[in-house]
């Protein structure tokens, strides 16, 4: 069971913070403002928000980030969960598995067979764990044949968490996901209007105040004629899906010579640039 209860998170005087995981927790394609100065290319994503967020309310937050873009669970496993243990932090975000269902082959029941090897060793430290389900891809039509596989291991997932006494957030029921604007236009990372709505989800679960409400309703769309979404498909195919079909042909990975933005814990301030 986790360290500490849903009201007192901020009731603490200091907090350690890791978060685990691929791009979604890197925070792909969420840049800071000077993003093009940082090596890299780093990005903030919801993750380094909500330990802003955290700040805001605690009198030290130490947070590390140790996510890398295109892991598998496997890698995640061997390469993030031993320097989280190691870290013994009293709050862990974990979402894995997702670049794993989304390749051919992916077996959502074998995938969760890592996912709670990992929950097993990381509530073993005592740390309060959050996981995340997987999004609702009914909405993408390149992706719309994944929802069952999706389903399936949302399902497994959520039993794991019961067993262990995770926190989840639901992201799959999270319709204001549905939108477009919620995604970049690589149309498989969060907007920056995305990671923003999915930090205050998070801090919903945890209990943390945060200005705003994650399911807002978004404005009404501006409108678009059939040519100007048809020249936008086309536009994506070439820049984001032929690429990534080149990737997997040929085992290489968007996370290759890439390494956590945050490796270790260190002091997080409100608002501030985490990274």
């Amino acid at each position: 069971m986790s360290g500490f209860g849903t009201t007192d998170i901020i009731d603490r005087d200091i907090l350690s913070y890791v978060a685990l995981g691929d791009s979604f927790t890197e925070g792909m394609s969420d840049p800071y403002p000077d993003s093009d100065t940082v090596p890299n290319g780093r990005y903030r994503g919801w993750a380094d928000r909500v330990a802003e967020h955290l700040a805001s309310h605690i009198g030290e937050v130490r947070y590390a980030n140790l996510a890398v873009r295109g892991r598998l669970i496997r890698q995640i496993r061997d390469e993030q969960v031993p320097a989280a243990v190691e870290m013994a932090p009293d709050l862990i975000t974990l979402c894995a598995g997702g670049n794993d269902i989304i390749r051919p082959g992916g077996d959502p029941d074998e995938v969760v067979q890592i996912f709670e090897s990992i929950v097993a060793d990381l509530t073993a430290t005592g740390a309060r764990v959050v996981v995340f389900t997987g999004f609702d891809t009914g909405m993408h039509s390149v992706m719309r044949h994944l929802r069952g596989k999706i389903a399936t291991y949302n399902m497994h997932m959520r039993a794991v968490a019961d067993r262990y006494g995770c926190d989840v957030v639901d992201v799959w029921s999270m319709r204001i996901f549905d939108d477009p604007r919620a995604w970049s236009t690589d149309r498989l990372h969060l907007s920056t209007e995305g990671h923003r709505r999915l930090s205050l989800g998070v801090c919903e679960v945890l209990g943390v105040p945060a200005e705003g409400t994650w399911n807002e309703p978004w404005p009404p769309p501006e409108p678009r004629d059939w040519r100007t979404a048809r020249q936008e498909d086309l536009s994506w195919a070439r820049e984001y899906l032929v690429p990534w079909i080149g990737r997997r042909l040929t085992g290489r990975s968007s996370g290759d010579n890439v390494t956590a933005k945050r490796p270790t814990l260190r002091r997080c301030d409100p608002g501030s640039r985490t990274d």
